[in-house]
C-alpha cells in the first residue's frame, strides 16, 4: 500500500481545532480539558480558549521506544480527571487506535475528541473533523520546518520583503 503525505499548516490546524471546539458547545459546561501528549497539547490549548475552560490536564502514553514499537504504557496521569466524568480528551489524530484504547480505558466517562481520525482508530472517537485514509502520513506543523527553496530560474535570490 502506498503512502501519502498531508500537511496540515499552522493555520488550517487553528481552523480545525476551533470547528472541533464549536463541535463541543452543545456539551458544554466541562470540568475540564486532558491533552495527549504531546500532539494533543496545542489543540487542546486552542479548545480550553475557545470554549472558557481553564482546567487543563494531560495524560502521557508511550508506545514507541525510541523507533521500535512496544507495549503502550502510561507514563504521567492525569490524577484531575478521575473516570473522566465531565472531562473532554483531546489529542490531534487517531491512527491505530493504540494510545486512545489505553486513554479510554483510564477515563472511561470523558468525551474523547480529536481534529483527525483514520478508520483503524475512528469507532474510539467521539467527535473528530476530518477523516483521513489509513494509508496518509499526516505532518503537523511541529514536525515539519519552512525550508527556503531555490527559484525555478537560476541566479535569483530571495526578496527582502
Amino acid at each position: 500500500m502506498a503512502v501519502t503525505y498531508a500537511t496540515v499548516t499552522w493555520d488550517q490546524l487553528h481552523r480545525d481545532a476551533r470547528s472541533l471546539a464549536a463541535m463541543l458547545v452543545p456539551r458544554m459546561p466541562l470540568r475540564g480539558i486532558v491533552a495527549v501528549t504531546r500532539g494533543g497539547m496545542i489543540p487542546a490549548a486552542i479548545v480550553a480558549r475557545e470554549l472558557g475552560v481553564r482546567l487543563v490536564e494531560t495524560i502521557s502514553v508511550v508506545t514507541y521506544d525510541e523507533e521500535h514499537k512496544g507495549e503502550p504504557s502510561i507514563i504521567k496521569q492525569p490524577d484531575t480527571a478521575g473516570d473522566g466524568e465531565g472531562f473532554l480528551v483531546i489529542d490531534d489524530l487517531v491512527d491505530s487506535g493504540v494510545t486512545a484504547r489505553m486513554v479510554r480505558e483510564r477515563l472511561p466517562r470523558a468525551c474523547f475528541a480529536c481534529l483527525y481520525a483514520k478508520p483503524a482508530g475512528r469507532s474510539l472517537a467521539d467527535l473528530f473533523v476530518t477523516e483521513v485514509p489509513q494509508e496518509t502520513w499526516v505532518l503537523f506543523p511541529w514536525d515539519t520546518a519552512p525550508l527556503f527553496v531555490p527559484p525555478l530560474v537560476a541566479g535569483q535570490k530571495p526578496s527582502a520583503g
